[in-house]
């Protein structure tokens, strides 16, 4: 287990939370917490507090790395997963310089 997810644990278990923490919980606050860093751009894309938007992005990563935790897998390899398979849908000769999906490319 890596340095933060030990945080991550150590904070939960000396509150007890993890009995507030099933994957449906995480997963909805995922999107909550997801939904109020969006709301730190809402009405200005280039200028917001960028103390703010570190807080709520951590949020986010903190849930992240909880659920990770709740079903049994490591953040890192499954974003290495994900990205070997992103890597086979968006080829650099095809996607390079486009915001094309990859079944429009």
């Amino acid at each position: 287990m890596d340095e933060l997810q030990q945080i991550v644990n150590k904070f939960v278990n000396d509150r007890d939370w993890d009995q507030f923490h099933a994957p449906v919980h995480l997963a909805k606050s995922i999107v909550i917490e997801s939904a109020e860093l969006l709301e730190c751009f809402q009405w200005d894309n280039d200028h917001f507090d960028h103390q703010h938007v570190k807080e709520e992005l951590a949020d986010v990563m903190i849930y992240c790395l909880q659920m990770c935790d709740k079903i049994g897998v490591r953040a890192d390899d499954i974003i290495k997963m994900k990205m070997k398979m992103n890597e086979e849908k968006y080829p650099v000769e095809k996607a390079k310089g486009k915001s094309d999906k990859y079944n429009e490319l």
